[in-house]
């Protein structure tokens, strides 16, 4: 019996950006399979949080399409782009320093009580949402720092809130840009562990450095070379690529 043809939730068809001459993502066709961890790679200005921005529609591209199952999206706004299920974290932790860890996460799930974020809704309203936000802190490990205060937690711990408070968002596909960047080795095997924990039931799309992180825990890799795909495979595949072993791999050897 044959296989399943494996579903495809994102793909971008010739995707290209320019800035007044400058083409910073070039011509990009991506797929991205539904379950899989994808990583993006490459050495820097390879147009990999451009490729980012342009997915989440906070740039629009100069040509190209995106599609997210199957549907046209080139010409969505951020808002809609995220209401389809499509949510990103940042480089830079994004909490609220001086919230605890309980209220951050009942922050993004006040989504489900309307279309805005009503930081003055009373006390009450926001404790119906506690046994969610409890559920997210126990995926990703911090229930027992559900009354700290967000400024007093590690880094790694606030990028694994920042993890919980998007997935309050419940998207299908989670773009995670430089989700270890930074971390000392005991952060980034835990927030390693934890994005492997949390793609279970979702679909990852991250752009990582580390390339232990992405070896160990991606299921295809997508390597960027001055805007445009260089090579693309799993990371055996990626990794004995002469032409990425010359422009990312090989600067990056210890």
């Amino acid at each position: 019996m044959a296989a399943a043809a494996v579903e495809v939730l994102l793909e971008t068809r010739g995707l290209r950006k320019e800035f007044k001459g400058f083409v910073a993502v070039d011509g990009v066709s991506l797929q991205v399979r539904r379950g899989d961890i994808h990583a993006l790679i490459g050495p820097n200005g390879a147009g990999k949080t451009t490729m980012f921005n342009l997915l989440t529609k906070f740039l629009a591209p100069s040509g190209g399409a995106v599609l997210f199952k199957g549907q046209d999206i080139t010409r969505a706004d951020p808002a809609a782009t995220a209401r389809l299920g499509i949510v990103r974290s940042f480089q830079i932790s994004a909490v609220f320093p001086h919230m605890t860890v309980l209220q951050n996460v009942r922050i993004a799930l006040q989504r489900r009580l309307g279309s805005s974020f009503c930081f003055w809704r009373s006390r009450r309203s926001l404790d119906a949402l506690n046994g969610r936000a409890m559920q997210l802190l126990e995926d990703v490990g911090l229930e027992k720092f559900a009354d700290s205060q967000t400024v007093s937690l590690p880094y790694g711990r606030k990028r694994a809130l920042e993890i919980a408070t998007t997935l309050a968002l419940e998207p299908e596909l989670l773009l995670l840009d430089e989700p270890t960047q930074g971390m000392g080795h005991e952060d980034v095997g835990r927030v390693m562990d934890l994005i492997k924990r949390v793609s279970e039931n979702r679909t990852i799309l991250m752009v990582e450095h580390n390339m232990n992180v992405v070896s160990r825990i991606a299921d295809r890799i997508t390597v960027l070379q001055r805007g445009a795909v260089l090579a693309e495979g799993s990371y055996q595949a990626v990794s004995g690529d002469p032409r990425v072993v010359e422009a990312y791999m090989g600067k990056s050897a210890r």
